[in-house]
Protein backbone atom coordinates (compact mmCIF):
# COMPACT_ATOMS: atom_id res chain seq x y z
CA UNK A 1 0.00 0.00 0.00
CA UNK A 2 1.91 2.97 -1.39
CA UNK A 3 0.62 6.42 -0.08
CA UNK A 4 2.56 9.58 -0.90
CA UNK A 5 3.41 11.10 2.54
CA UNK A 6 3.08 15.11 3.88
CA UNK A 7 5.90 17.49 3.28
CA UNK A 8 7.89 17.44 6.35
CA UNK A 9 9.21 21.36 7.21
CA UNK A 10 12.94 22.37 6.82
CA UNK A 11 13.07 21.84 10.92
CA UNK A 12 11.75 18.55 11.36
CA UNK A 13 14.57 17.21 13.52
CA UNK A 14 16.91 14.30 11.65
CA UNK A 15 20.14 13.19 13.48
CA UNK A 16 22.27 15.23 15.78
CA UNK A 17 24.70 17.46 15.23
CA UNK A 18 26.67 19.57 17.23
CA UNK A 19 24.61 22.71 16.34
CA UNK A 20 21.79 20.69 16.94
CA UNK A 21 18.78 21.91 19.53
CA UNK A 22 17.64 19.72 21.92
CA UNK A 23 13.98 18.72 21.27
CA UNK A 24 10.95 17.75 23.26
CA UNK A 25 10.39 13.74 22.11
CA UNK A 26 6.68 13.95 22.83
CA UNK A 27 6.37 17.01 20.18
CA UNK A 28 8.52 14.78 17.97
CA UNK A 29 6.09 11.70 18.37
CA UNK A 30 3.33 13.38 17.08
CA UNK A 31 5.20 15.08 14.18
CA UNK A 32 6.10 11.99 13.02
CA UNK A 33 3.35 10.29 13.73
CA UNK A 34 1.98 12.58 10.80
CA UNK A 35 4.51 11.27 8.63
CA UNK A 36 4.31 7.46 9.30
CA UNK A 37 0.75 6.69 9.69
CA UNK A 38 -2.35 7.09 8.15
CA UNK A 39 -5.17 5.81 10.89
CA UNK A 40 -4.77 1.82 10.65
CA UNK A 41 -2.20 1.90 8.37
CA UNK A 42 2.03 2.70 9.58
CA UNK A 43 5.47 2.34 7.45
CA UNK A 44 7.92 -0.49 7.83
CA UNK A 45 11.00 -0.45 5.46
CA UNK A 46 11.22 -4.72 5.47
CA UNK A 47 9.98 -7.93 6.86
CA UNK A 48 12.02 -11.17 7.49
CA UNK A 49 13.44 -13.28 10.38
CA UNK A 50 16.63 -12.90 12.12
CA UNK A 51 18.65 -14.91 14.52
CA UNK A 52 18.45 -12.74 17.91
CA UNK A 53 16.05 -14.26 20.74
CA UNK A 54 16.91 -17.28 19.20
CA UNK A 55 15.26 -16.63 16.15
CA UNK A 56 12.45 -14.17 15.86
CA UNK A 57 10.31 -12.93 12.34
CA UNK A 58 10.17 -9.17 12.36
CA UNK A 59 8.90 -5.80 10.89
CA UNK A 60 10.92 -3.02 10.56
CA UNK A 61 9.54 0.43 11.55
CA UNK A 62 10.13 3.68 10.12
CA UNK A 63 10.42 6.83 12.30
CA UNK A 64 11.39 7.39 15.89
CA UNK A 65 10.80 10.31 18.99
CA UNK A 66 14.40 9.87 19.88
CA UNK A 67 17.98 10.90 17.56
CA UNK A 68 20.29 8.61 19.34
CA UNK A 69 23.69 9.08 18.11
CA UNK A 70 24.67 5.54 18.22
CA UNK A 71 21.27 4.33 16.34
CA UNK A 72 21.87 1.57 14.01
CA UNK A 73 18.69 2.22 12.07
CA UNK A 74 18.58 2.55 8.43
CA UNK A 75 17.56 6.49 7.24
CA UNK A 76 14.10 5.91 7.57
CA UNK A 77 14.78 6.90 11.17
CA UNK A 78 15.98 10.53 9.97
CA UNK A 79 14.01 10.59 6.63
CA UNK A 80 10.85 9.15 7.55
CA UNK A 81 9.06 10.86 4.96
CA UNK A 82 11.03 9.37 1.96
CA UNK A 83 11.15 5.67 3.16
CA UNK A 84 9.45 2.72 3.65
CA UNK A 85 5.98 1.57 2.35
CA UNK A 86 2.78 2.17 4.59
CA UNK A 87 0.50 -1.93 5.84
CA UNK A 88 -2.40 -1.29 8.08
CA UNK A 89 -2.23 -3.38 11.13
CA UNK A 90 -3.59 -6.77 9.12
CA UNK A 91 -0.67 -6.58 6.12
CA UNK A 92 1.55 -5.79 8.94
CA UNK A 93 0.82 -9.12 10.79
CA UNK A 94 0.29 -11.51 7.03
CA UNK A 95 4.11 -10.26 6.26
CA UNK A 96 5.37 -10.58 9.70
CA UNK A 97 3.30 -14.12 9.57
CA UNK A 98 5.12 -14.80 6.36
CA UNK A 99 8.30 -14.50 7.31
CA UNK A 100 7.61 -16.81 10.26
CA UNK A 101 6.92 -19.38 8.44
CA UNK A 102 9.72 -18.65 5.38
CA UNK A 103 12.63 -18.91 7.57
CA UNK A 104 10.73 -22.25 10.36
CA UNK A 105 10.24 -18.94 13.22
CA UNK A 106 7.67 -19.34 16.11
CA UNK A 107 8.02 -16.11 17.69
CA UNK A 108 7.61 -12.26 16.50
CA UNK A 109 8.75 -8.58 16.77
CA UNK A 110 8.37 -5.21 15.28
CA UNK A 111 11.69 -4.00 15.91
CA UNK A 112 14.08 -1.00 14.11
CA UNK A 113 13.56 2.65 14.70
CA UNK A 114 10.06 3.24 17.48
CA UNK A 115 7.43 0.80 17.09
CA UNK A 116 4.85 2.22 19.60
CA UNK A 117 4.35 5.06 16.79
CA UNK A 118 1.02 4.57 15.68
CA UNK A 119 -1.10 3.24 18.67
CA UNK A 120 -4.22 2.76 16.42
CA UNK A 121 -1.36 0.39 14.10
CA UNK A 122 0.14 -1.03 17.06
CA UNK A 123 -3.18 -2.10 18.96
CA UNK A 124 -4.94 -3.16 15.85
CA UNK A 125 -1.49 -5.61 15.48
CA UNK A 126 -1.34 -7.02 18.89
CA UNK A 127 -5.02 -8.02 18.63
CA UNK A 128 -4.25 -9.70 15.39
CA UNK A 129 -1.12 -11.75 17.22
CA UNK A 130 -3.13 -12.53 20.04
CA UNK A 131 -5.88 -14.92 18.12
CA UNK A 132 -2.55 -15.92 15.95
CA UNK A 133 -0.61 -19.73 17.15
CA UNK A 134 2.71 -17.59 17.73
CA UNK A 135 3.55 -17.70 21.16
CA UNK A 136 5.07 -14.57 22.04
CA UNK A 137 5.71 -11.17 20.43
CA UNK A 138 8.72 -8.97 21.59
CA UNK A 139 8.12 -5.65 20.90
CA UNK A 140 11.27 -3.10 20.90
CA UNK A 141 10.71 0.49 22.88
CA UNK A 142 12.54 3.33 24.24
CA UNK A 143 9.87 4.01 26.54
CA UNK A 144 8.92 7.77 25.85
CA UNK A 145 5.05 7.16 24.69
CA UNK A 146 4.88 4.68 27.49
CA UNK A 147 5.87 7.51 29.65
CA UNK A 148 4.08 9.78 28.31
CA UNK A 149 0.75 7.98 27.93
CA UNK A 150 0.16 5.63 30.73
CA UNK A 151 -3.47 4.37 29.11
CA UNK A 152 -1.31 3.40 26.29
CA UNK A 153 0.76 1.58 28.68
CA UNK A 154 -2.32 0.10 29.83
CA UNK A 155 -3.42 -0.80 26.70
CA UNK A 156 -0.68 -3.16 25.96
CA UNK A 157 -0.59 -4.77 29.18
CA UNK A 158 -3.76 -6.16 28.63
CA UNK A 159 -2.64 -8.79 25.90
CA UNK A 160 -1.25 -11.82 27.27
CA UNK A 161 1.45 -12.51 24.06
CA UNK A 162 3.67 -9.27 24.36
CA UNK A 163 6.71 -9.14 25.62
CA UNK A 164 8.32 -5.62 25.98
CA UNK A 165 11.97 -4.11 26.10
CA UNK A 166 12.58 -1.32 27.13
CA UNK A 167 16.28 0.30 26.34
CA UNK A 168 17.13 2.98 28.08
CA UNK A 169 19.53 6.03 26.63
CA UNK A 170 21.74 7.20 29.89
CA UNK A 171 21.61 7.87 33.64
CA UNK A 172 21.80 11.37 33.40
CA UNK A 173 19.55 14.00 32.41
CA UNK A 174 23.03 15.47 30.60
CA UNK A 175 23.49 11.87 29.42
CA UNK A 176 20.13 11.58 27.86
CA UNK A 177 20.62 15.26 26.04
CA UNK A 178 23.42 14.34 24.71
CA UNK A 179 23.12 10.63 22.95
CA UNK A 180 19.64 11.44 21.96
CA UNK A 181 19.34 14.86 21.39
CA UNK A 182 16.05 15.32 23.65
CA UNK A 183 15.67 18.29 26.02
CA UNK A 184 17.19 16.90 29.37
CA UNK A 185 13.92 17.61 30.98
CA UNK A 186 12.17 14.60 28.89
CA UNK A 187 14.95 12.30 30.44
CA UNK A 188 12.45 11.35 33.01
CA UNK A 189 9.71 9.71 30.12
CA UNK A 190 11.72 6.47 29.87
CA UNK A 191 11.57 5.85 33.62
CA UNK A 192 8.06 6.89 34.18
CA UNK A 193 7.12 4.13 30.87
CA UNK A 194 8.86 1.86 33.33
CA UNK A 195 6.78 2.57 35.87
CA UNK A 196 3.65 2.79 34.57
CA UNK A 197 4.55 -0.48 32.75
CA UNK A 198 4.69 -2.57 36.13
CA UNK A 199 2.11 -0.72 37.23
CA UNK A 200 -0.04 -2.57 34.55
CA UNK A 201 1.34 -5.73 35.25
CA UNK A 202 2.81 -6.05 31.94
CA UNK A 203 5.25 -8.24 30.85
CA UNK A 204 8.72 -6.31 29.94
CA UNK A 205 12.57 -6.06 31.22
CA UNK A 206 15.04 -3.39 30.91
CA UNK A 207 17.96 -3.14 28.54
CA UNK A 208 20.73 -0.46 28.64
CA UNK A 209 23.36 1.07 26.92
CA UNK A 210 25.69 0.88 30.26
CA UNK A 211 28.09 -1.68 29.41
CA UNK A 212 29.91 0.39 26.90
CA UNK A 213 32.35 2.65 28.95
CA UNK A 214 32.87 4.98 25.66
CA UNK A 215 29.60 5.64 25.96
CA UNK A 216 28.53 5.76 29.76
CA UNK A 217 31.19 5.97 32.92
CA UNK A 218 30.67 3.92 35.05
CA UNK A 219 29.52 6.76 37.41
CA UNK A 220 26.63 7.54 35.15
CA UNK A 221 25.93 3.40 34.91
CA UNK A 222 25.33 3.58 38.85
CA UNK A 223 23.03 5.93 38.72
CA UNK A 224 20.92 4.27 36.12
CA UNK A 225 20.99 0.98 38.07
CA UNK A 226 20.00 3.15 41.68
CA UNK A 227 16.81 4.50 39.54
CA UNK A 228 16.29 1.36 38.46
CA UNK A 229 15.98 -0.11 41.84
CA UNK A 230 14.53 2.71 43.36
CA UNK A 231 11.45 1.87 41.21
CA UNK A 232 11.95 -2.04 41.89
CA UNK A 233 14.99 -4.07 42.77
CA UNK A 234 13.74 -6.90 40.46
CA UNK A 235 14.02 -4.64 37.16
CA UNK A 236 18.08 -4.80 38.40
CA UNK A 237 18.63 -8.56 38.25
CA UNK A 238 16.90 -8.56 34.67
CA UNK A 239 18.64 -5.91 33.37
CA UNK A 240 20.12 -6.29 29.92
CA UNK A 241 23.71 -4.44 29.40
CA UNK A 242 24.97 -4.05 25.92
CA UNK A 243 27.53 -2.16 23.91
CA UNK A 244 27.47 -0.03 20.89
CA UNK A 245 27.73 -2.11 17.78
CA UNK A 246 29.69 -0.39 14.95
CA UNK A 247 27.06 -0.47 12.15
CA UNK A 248 27.48 1.77 9.01
CA UNK A 249 24.22 4.10 10.00
CA UNK A 250 25.82 4.40 13.73
CA UNK A 251 29.15 5.83 12.66
CA UNK A 252 28.31 7.79 10.42
CA UNK A 253 25.53 9.46 12.97
CA UNK A 254 29.04 9.24 15.49
CA UNK A 255 30.46 11.42 13.01
CA UNK A 256 27.72 13.36 12.08
CA UNK A 257 27.07 14.45 16.41
CA UNK A 258 31.37 15.16 16.28
CA UNK A 259 31.94 12.18 18.29
CA UNK A 260 35.18 10.21 17.22
CA UNK A 261 34.46 6.37 18.95
CA UNK A 262 36.80 3.54 17.83
CA UNK A 263 35.70 0.11 16.71
CA UNK A 264 38.05 -2.69 17.33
Amino acid sequence: MKTTPKKVSKDYQRYVTPASEPFDPVELIKRTEALVCRGNARKYTEFYATGVYGGIATGYTVGCCLRCIFCWVDWSRDFPEELGEFYTSEEAFENIKAAAHRFGMHKLRISGAEPTLGKEHLLGLLELVERSEFPLFILETNGVYFGHNKNYARAVAEFEKPHIRVGLKAGTPEGFTERTGAQAESFELPFNGIRNLLDAGASFHVASMSADPRFMGEDERKKLIKKLYDINPVLVDHLEEEVVDPYKTTIERLRYAGKEVVFK
